[in-house]
Formats: structure tokens, C-alpha cells, sequence
């Protein structure tokens, strides 16, 4: 996340979307999730928070875009700030103003991230002193994803989505973003997963990756669990993915539970508006991977 201070009673959150660059469903467990194994990267498209500390009590969410997108008590936002009240006896509320950016459903954690960044948003607002591991434990009662934003932007990541260990895999490299307009919450994408869910017999791991193209052809031994499925439902995510490498993509994936694919360049893509073209003006970004600068975290 990358913060700004406004005034004394106000802060401007850019909180970035990530992606899955690898994603194995395994056992399910005791508590009703799965655990997992994934690499998440941040990447360079963001929605931005402006959060205002007021005196009247509870939370209020403003969107400055058109979004599908509730504004009430189920809002991940509301229910951040709903938790950072009830365990530091918070007095006043805050009012936070919503550019949503980051397709909602998509698989790329966007609500997660603006629950993350009003996490913050309200440490430094009522002055509470937490740091960034105390943040990701309180974000990890809210979901599996938001720890991974109180991080350096890259990160594998298993049990239920709360187990990190930071990585400095290669991001000397690109990505076009194709979202397909429609939604995928991620408990619709594990009740599309018609398997059996077990233990894999191979857990993936990455070998030494010195170079973006090795690190490509690492990446390119696994895939996303979730993938398969979704393609039968959704034929149009195979033609997606099949203009992801004709534009020139090294690899093109599925990110999380689906339904954003992602193309992976070596050089700048020339790709946008071709692919835009050809997918019926489909939503499409071109973004980077980000590193999170220390002071930030």
C-alpha cells in the first residue's frame, strides 16, 4: 500500500490488486477453508481510499466510480473499520471515499485490499501504534487475502492465504490485465471445483529463477487450480486466454478464483488496444509488478 497524508485528520491509501502467478487448491480443512499454495504479486492497478477521521461515530463509503458494489455494512471496508472500533474502543468514525479501479470479483483481491488499507488508514488516523504484523493478524480475521498487503508485494503464500513468506522473485517484466466484465466470487469459484479436493502428491515449488526467463519457464510447470472449471462454464476465458499469447504473452494464466487472465511480457506489450479490439472492448490493463518500499509496509 502506499500512503499519503493529507492533514491531520485525513490519508490517501493507494491499495494495489494482485495476482496469482501460480495456485494449488489442496486439503480442506477443519475450519471450512483450503489450504493453499500460491505466489501472490502486487501489481499496478489501484483503488484509492481517501479516509477521513470525523467525530460522528461508525463509517460511511462514498464511491467516486460506477461500481457494482455495496456501500453498507457487508462492504469489506465497513467491516474493517467496524473491527479496528471494537478492539480499540474507537469514539468517532470515519468517512472514506472510494476510486474503485479494480474490477470487483475478479480475482484480484481488490476488496481485500481496501479492507487492508483501511486497517491502516484507521492506525495512523486514531494514532494506535500497531505495526505491520499486528495489522495482518487483525486482517486475517477479516479474510485470507489481507495479510499479504501489510507485505513487500510479493510473497508465497500457503495454509488458508495467512502463511507468507516474502520472496524476491525477478519483476523486470509486464502483464496485460483482461477482465470479462462479469464476476466470480471466490466461494462461486470453489463450488465450481468438481474434484475431489486433497493433498496434492507434488506440492510446486520454484527453483532458483536469476532471470524473468527463468522464472518464466518455472512458472510455466504449474497453473491455477481453479482454472479448468471456469473455462467450461465461461468459453469466453479460453478465447481470452488464447489472444493473451497470440498478442505476444510469454504465459497467460487465470489470477485466483477467477475471472481475470493475465498475459506475462518480457518487453513492454504493444497489446492493449489490440486486445481490447479483438475481446469486444473487454476491460483490459496493462499493469507492472510492484515492490512495496519498506517505510510503506
Amino acid at each position: 500500500m502506499f500512503v499519503k497524508q493529507l492533514a491531520d485528520n485525513q490519508v490517501r491509501i493507494g491499495a494495489p490488486a494482485k495476482i496469482n502467478l501460480f495456485l494449488q487448491v489442496l486439503n480442506k480443512r477443519p475450519d471450512g477453508y483450503h489450504n493453499i499454495n500460491s505466489l501472490f504479486q502486487a501489481v499496478s492497478l489501484f483503488d484509492r481510499l481517501t479516509v477521513t477521521r470525523t467525530f460522528e461515530p461508525g463509517v460511511r463509503i462514498k464511491l467516486l466510480e460506477d461500481a457494482d458494489l455495496s456501500t453498507g455494512p457487508d462492504n469489506l471496508i465497513a467491516k474493517a473499520y467496524d473491527l479496528m472500533a471494537r478492539e480499540f474502543e474507537l469514539k468517532e468514525g470515519i468517512d472514506v471515499e472510494l476510486d474503485k479501479q479494480i474490477p470487483v470479483a475478479a480475482g484480484l483481491a481488490g476488496g481485500s485490499s481496501d479492507a487492508a488499507a483501511t486497517l491502516m488508514a484507521c492506525n495512523i488516523l486514531f494514532s494506535l501504534g500497531l505495526g505491520r504484523t499486528a495489522l495482518a493478524e487483525l486482517g486475517a480475521r477479516l479474510g485470507s487475502d489481507l495479510p499479504f498487503f501489510f507485505g513487500n508485494g510479493q510473497a508465497l503464500v500457503s495454509g488458508r492465504g495467512e502463511i507468507l513468506q516474502e520472496s524476491a522473485f525477478p519483476t523486470d517484466y509486464w502483464l496485460v490485465l483482461v477482465n470479462p466484465g462479469f464476476p466470480v466470487s471466490t466461494p462461486e469459484g470453489y463450488a465450481r471445483l468438481k474434484r475431489g479436493l486433497t493433498i496434492s502428491s507434488t506440492i510446486f515449488t520454484l527453483g532458483p529463477c536469476p532471470t524473468v526467463e527463468d522464472f518464466i519457464d518455472s512458472l510455466s510447470l504449474s497453473g491455477n487450480d481453479f482454472e479448468e472449471n471456469l473455462r467450461r462454464s465461461f468459453p469466453v476465458l479460453s478465447r481470452i486466454d488464447e489472444e493473451i499469447v497470440r498478442s505476444g504473452a510469454a504465459l497467460a494464466r487465470m489470477s485466483g478464483s477467477g475471472p481475470t487472465f493475465f498475459g506475462i511480457y518480457t518487453k513492454m506489450p504493444d497489446s492493449e488496444k489490440l486486445l481490447s479490439d479483438r475481446l469486444d472492448a473487454l476491460r483490459v490493463y496493462t499493469v507492472r509488478p510492484i515492490v512495496v518500499p519498506e517505510q510503506q509496509q
